[in-house]
């Protein structure tokens, strides 16, 4: 099992925006869409992996797992980006530093290949274990 340190940005896409548009996010697409990170080629050849693996994903805030991609905005070794979701939020740090917002950019993370067969949550499931079972 390999694993690299990498710094995580997110945004929104254009693919994501079209999937939720289209009222699809409890479908399969809006998680490959949205859960997903996007590596420079170099940081996926560290990791061993092939396009659309699952990785996991960690800090010192949460884990989860999504699919790995080659991002097509390549080179840009030692930086992920997610696309804004549900899947990249469970990681983001919620200080806001007075600005309102939480920092969406510049995240440290954990990357790292899994050995099970294990693949990502869907939104709903995911909505259920990262924030429904936390509250209750």
């Amino acid at each position: 099992m390999s694993k690299i340190k990498l710094r995580l940005t997110s945004g929104a896409t254009i693919d994501q925006g079209v999937v939720i548009k289209g009222g699809g996010k409890a479908l399969p697409v809006y998680t490959r869409n949205a859960g997903i990170i996007f590596l420079d080629p170099s940081d996926l050849k560290k990791l061993d992996l092939y396009p659309m693996a699952v990785v996991k994903i960690s800090n010192e805030m949460n884990e989860v797992l999504v699919y790995a991609q080659i991002s097509p905005d390549a080179p840009h070794p030692g930086v992920a980006f997610m696309p804004r979701g549900p899947w990249a939020n469970t990681l983001i740090i919620p200080n806001t530093y007075s600005s309102g917002a939480p920092m969406y950019k510049n995240t440290e993370i954990t990357v790292e290949s899994i050995t099970t067969n294990e693949k990502p949550l869907n939104m709903p499931e995911l909505m259920r274990k990262y924030y429904l079972e936390k509250t209750q």
